[in-house]
């Protein structure tokens, strides 16, 4: 669903989207978390340690064998109330408009999120995890085994000065 509860702010750019889509998604449960309003939500997951509950529905519980040999997952999440179609962002941390791409806003033709989580524990059809940063009830497209040998990289850097026009 398509929504612009958040709205723009002056200077954002939106694109045109197409009116089918490219590929068909599962929500494969849930997240739940204390925030219900995005004012709420911190920036990003290392800014709470709040415990929060990822939901897998019981027809995906089964891929959920063995998940507590991790330490850390990486969830992707759908974030539903997202805007769609932003293509030029004014970050309010920013002295000036962003490409969408070159953000982590969830604001983007195609709000999928991404979270490296510490897993907690397991019960049943349910994980318990630290590092989300979402609204309470947002789609969970999928889980991963975090790897620090192929996950990591140590010197990637963003030039938080953009140096493109």
């Amino acid at each position: 669903m398509s929504t612009d509860e958040f709205g723009t702010r002056p200077g954002e750019e939106t694109a045109i989207l197409p009116t089918t889509f490219d590929a068909g998604l599962y929500f494969i449960g849930r997240l739940r978390t204390p925030w219900t309003a995005r004012s709420d939500c911190p920036k990003n997951g290392l800014q709470s340690d709040a415990l929060c509950t990822v939901e897998v529905d019981p027809a995906f519980a089964p891929g959920l064998r063995n998940v507590t040999g991790c330490t850390h997952l990486i969830l992707l999440y759908w974030m539903d109330r997202a805007t769609r179609g932003l293509l030029v962002q004014r970050p309010r941390h920013a002295d000036g408009p962003r490409g969408t791409f070159s953000l982590r806003s969830p604001a983007r033709p195609n709000p999928i999120a991404l979270a490296v989580v510490a897993l907690i524990g397991r019960e049943d059809n349910s994980l318990r995890v630290r590092g989300l940063d979402c609204l309470d009830g947002t789609p969970l497209l999928d889980i991963k085994p975090y790897y620090a040998s192929t996950d990591a990289r140590p010197g990637a850097q963003v030039d938080r000065a953009g140096a493109e026009p």
